[in-house]
C-alpha cells in the first residue's frame, strides 16, 4: 500500500510497505525554512535516512535470496510428487538418490505410494496424500512468486528512494556551497 501526499517545496512524499518515502526537494530554501532546519541539521538527517534505506535494503536482498533459493526447492518437490503419481498403478519401482546430509547421498528403491511426508519447518513433518501434497506444494510456489514479485517491487521502490535522498542531500549541499560563496563575494569589498 502506498499513501502521497505533496509539499511546497519538494514534489510526492509516498510509502510503501512501511518504507517511508523521500521528498524530492526543488527549492532547498522553501524546503529549509519549512521544516525549520539549518542546513547541518537538514544534512544529517537526510544522511540518517539514507543509512536507513541502505539497512532495509539488506534485509530485503537477504529475504530475496532465501525466496530465490526456495522457489527451486518447491518445483522439484512437486516434481518428484508428480514422478509418483505417475508411476503409481505401473507396479514398476522407482530408484531415487536422495541426500543424506550436505555432500552424502544414498539410493532408495521407492515402491508404489500413496502418500508422501513433507517437511512443514519447525522440525514438524506431515504425511499428505500424493494429491494433497501436490495442491500444498503448488500453494507454496505461488505464494513464494508472489511474495517475491512484492519483494523486488519494494526493493525498486527503495532503490528510488536512495536515489532521491543522495540527490537531495547534493543539492543541499550545493545550494549551502552557493550560499557561503555569496556571502564571502558580498563581505569582500571589490578591489580595484
Amino acid at each position: 500500500m502506498a499513501s502521497s501526499s505533496s509539499t511546497g517545496s519538494g514534489t510526492l512524499v509516498a510509502e510503501r510497505r512501511g518504507i517511508p518515502g523521500a521528498q524530492f526537494v526543488e527549492d532547498v530554501q522553501t524546503y529549509l525554512t519549512q521544516l525549520g532546519l539549518d542546513v547541518n541539521s537538514s544534512l544529517s538527517f537526510l544522511q540518517e535516512r539514507l543509512q536507513q534505506y541502505k539497512l532495509v535494503e539488506m534485509k530485503l536482498l537477504a529475504q530475496q535470496r532465501d525466496l530465490q533459493a526456495k522457489i527451486p526447492d518447491i518445483e522439484k518437490c512437486i516434481d518428484v510428487v508428480a514422478t509418483l503419481q505417475a508411476k503409481k498403478g505401473s507396479g514398476e519401482a522407482l530408484t531415487a538418490d536422495f541426500e543424506v546430509s550436505e555432500g552424502i547421498y544414498s539410493r532408495a528403491k521407492i515402491e508404489e505410494t500413496d502418500s508422501v511426508c513433507l517437511w512443514l519447518g519447525a522440525n514438524v513433518m506431515l504425511e499428505y496424500s500424493l494429491e494433497e501434497a501436490t495442491d500444498l506444494l503448488q500453494k507454496n510456489l505461488d505464494n513464494a512468486k508472489a511474495s517475491l514479485e512484492v519483494l523486488v517491487a519494494d526493493l525498486q521502490f527503495l532503490r528510488d528512494q536512495v536515489t532521491i535522498t543522495q540527490v537531495t542531500i547534493a543539492r543541499v549541499y550545493n545550494w549551502d556551497v552557493h550560499q557561503r560563496r555569496t556571502r564571502q563575494v558580498v563581505a569582500t569589498p571589490a578591489q580595484d
